[in-house]
């Protein structure tokens, strides 16, 4: 069977990208996990496995370091959430890579690309590479990281929800909701800690208890009392915005 180590700094992820090529490639045995690539170079020692799925951005040696010291004992697959830049960089790369949140249907594309590899010799990751990856590095550690997907309860089910695709977060006392176009879910973490891991030009906190998207506000208008409530693009909730946070809307 075709073996392979995962090295992710976020558990999470690391346990989507296990289901994900499940699903794609069943005859694939994970055998090892790393939470950064010093324990990727060690896995890989260790394990010798046929591929090292190794996060871009990670603690301690980032995944181009790990993969310049684990040379060409195996193939590498490179993981990363920046698509506007990965997919052109990759593609001209002698490189496989997953973008995160892995999908189906691209992932079975990166599987069949990694079939072929199984009896070819490991490639290293040679110079030309390594530029173009140290290229896309500046380009994505420019700008300050933040939450790309939410990892939500919807029934007995966990999805993972591109952030831009949520038009609030509401939060009550045990949970925060999370409203999408087309369905409601669930999470246990708070909007405080939210407001500090979200883009705060995309995401806008307008309550102690509620966050939301600037793409989706129709409008601001008063009830009867005098509250401003923010209206949402085809949805009939209102949101109540407290007056801490009206300064936003005085540029609408």
């Amino acid at each position: 069977m075709p073996t392979a180590i995962i090295a992710d700094d976020e558990r999470l992820m690391r346990d989507q990208l296990r289901l994900r090529l499940g699903q794609a490639w069943p005859q694939l045995e994970i055998i090892g996990e790393a939470k950064n690539g010093d324990e990727a170079i060690e896995l890989v020692e260790q394990l010798k496995p046929d591929f090292a799925f190794l996060d871009i951005r990670m603690p301690g040696k980032t995944g181009m370091e790990a993969a310049q010291a684990i040379g060409g004992k195996t193939h590498i697959v490179f993981v990363t959430a920046y698509d506007t830049h990965a997919v052109e960089a990759f593609e001209r790369g002698a490189v496989d890579y997953v973008l995160k949140p892995p999908e189906h249907e691209r992932l079975l594309v990166t599987v069949e690309r990694l079939k072929t590899h199984l009896n070819k010799p490991a490639l290293d990751v040679n110079s030309s590479v390594t530029a173009m990856l140290s290229q896309l590095a500046e380009k994505i550690t420019a700008k300050p990281t933040y939450l790309q997907w939410i990892q939500a309860s919807i029934g007995q089910d966990l999805r993972m929800i591109p952030v831009e695709e949520i038009l609030f977060f509401r939060s009550d006392e045990k949970y925060t909701c999370v409203q999408t176009a087309k369905y409601e879910a669930l999470i246990r973490k708070p909007v405080r800690d939210l407001a500090e891991e979200l883009d705060p030009s995309l995401f806008w906190q307008i309550h102690r208890a509620t966050l939301v998207n600037v793409n989706a506000i129709e409008g601001v208008t008063r009830d009867i009392r005098g509250r401003h409530l923010v209206l949402i693009k085809g949805k009939s909730d209102k949101l109540e915005v407290s007056r801490s946070f009206l300064h936003l809307f005085k540029q609408m």
